[in-house]
This record gives C-alpha cells, structure tokens and sequence, in this order.
C-alpha cells in the first residue's frame, strides 16, 4: 500500500501566500500532491517559490493577476488536460486535470476553481456555464479512471451546515438553491433522481464529497473567512473548499483534514488548506 497525501488550498495569490508562511506550513506537511486555486503567478514563480523536487502543471487565467490553477508533486503528470465546456467557453486558469502513477496505481486528479458569481450579473451566467461544464465532464471524467478526484474551491456551500450564517446567504452567489441543486447531483447517488434545493430534478453523479463523508452530521469543518471583523476568531465561515472523489477513490480515504491557522495573524490565505491521505 502507498499512501498518497493530497492538500488543496485556494493561497489567494501564491507570492503573497509564501510571504506570510505558506512554505513553513509546507515543509512540515509531507505533502505528495499539491493542488493549487487563484495562483495568480507565473509558472517561473510556482517553481522558484516550491523549489527543487516538485513537478509542476499550471494553468494560468487568461487575464493575468487572475484565478489560476495548479498542481505540484512529488511525482510526474504522464498526461494533462486543460479544455472544460465548449470551445467558445473561457476556462482558462479554472480546471486542470492532470493524471498521476503513484505506487503503481494512476490516480487522476483535478485543481478547480469555480467562478464566485454574483447573482444576475454576468459574472452569474459564467458560473452557470462552468457548472454546467462541470456537470458533463464529471461522468466522463469517472469513465477515463475509477481512481479520480476533483479538488479545490468550488466556491458553493452544499447546505445548511457548509455556511454558519445560511439564512441570511440564500439570496447570494454561493449558497443559491440553483447553485446547491449542483451539488445534489453531484454527490446524488449514481443514476438515481435527485430533487436539488431549488425543486428541480435530475440524475445523481455518484461522486463523494469527502469533506461531509469523513466529518459527518456537523457545521462545517469551515474551510473559508473573510479577512474582514472577528469572522475567523468566532469560526464564521464557509465550507466552500472540496476533495470530490470517486467512490472507488473515497474508499481509499484514511485521514480527513481541514488546516485552519491557529490564529488570525498566522493566516497566509483567508482559505485553510484541505488535507486528505488515500491508501492506494
């Protein structure tokens, strides 16, 4: 068996990230593979920042200073992927697939960052779209290998556990009853009709949102505050950072970890990482 140890995090600016702490936090983690959200950098940035023995696949936006996606690891991509959506559709910097053997086994893995929307403004359609695109990809992604997963910030709390305030967000980007709808299905069973907060229908996915399987019936575990009033130190936040996986893959699950800072001042991103070890 070979252990292989996932972190996930949205660094919010990978330079500013590193210069508030995140290479002491990755120095003790032991990390194999890290995926990567708002980058916001070049790749000659990503490997002066990692340093030696890292491989790196990155994705910048096509707006720079923008998202970003990225995935570092102790072992080298065999293949990537980029494309998400129809041809005409922008994703650039927001999905990268990148496929992994580790111990023998290949593992898929995706670093995603969902647009945040804001509802009936453009910036909305284009997160419907991504959804949307997220929607086909996903069985087709399970199709090319059982041992898949689809991490990062997803920018949308599932439900009424994954935000502390939820009645006051469910007319705002992130906790919509649309948006959740998503998620339904795609942690539906596999097939099965799942009825979506916002009353529409459609089949289950059958993927496994790792978060909610290994922590259980509770609030949270948070993965995100804002920067603004005592939203950290009185654990106001939301749960909008996922490890989305296969079933085959969630079996393999072993230690479930949100990385929330000891204190406001030790922050380097207003997201914590997300840390989960799979025994392949």
């Amino acid at each position: 068996m070979t252990r292989l140890r996932l972190a996930s995090v949205n660094v919010n600016g990978v330079r500013a990230a590193f210069r508030k702490g995140m290479g002491d936090w990755l120095a003790t983690r032991d990390v194999d593979v890290l995926a990567l959200q708002e980058v916001r950098a070049s790749s000659e940035d990503l490997e002066g920042l990692l340093g030696d023995g890292w491989d790196i696949v990155h994705d910048p936006a096509t707006a720079k200073g923008r998202a970003g996606v990225a995935i570092a690891s102790r072992h080298s991509a065999h293949i990537h992927r980029v494309a998400l959506g129809p041809d005409e559709f922008d994703s650039a910097g927001r999905w990268l697939e990148a496929d992994y053997e580790i111990g023998g086994t290949t593992v898929t893995v995706v670093s995603t960052y969902v647009h945040s929307g804001e509802v009936d403004t453009p910036k909305q359609d284009e997160k419907w779209k991504f959804l949307d695109a997220m929607t086909e990809r996903l069985p087709a992604l399970r199709a090319h290998n059982p041992l898949a997963v689809v991490v990062g910030d997803l920018n949308v709390g599932h439900d009424q556990r994954d935000i502390k305030n939820w009645k006051g967000n469910v007319k705002r980007a992130g906790f919509l009853p649309r948006e959740r709808a998503y998620f339904s299905r795609f942690f539906g069973a596999d097939g099965e009709s799942v009825e979506g907060a916002d009353g529409s229908t459609g089949p289950g996915l059958g993927w496994v949102d790792v978060g909610r399987a290994q922590a259980g019936d509770v609030e949270g575990p948070y993965t995100w505050w804002s920067w603004r009033g005592q939203a950290f130190d009185n654990d106001t936040g939301w749960r909008i950072d996922y490890q989305m996986a296969t079933p085959d893959l969630a079996a393999k699950v072993t230690e479930y970890t949100v990385d929330r800072a000891a204190a406001y001042d030790q922050r380097w991103s207003d997201h914590a990482p997300v840390v989960v070890d799979y025994e392949l």
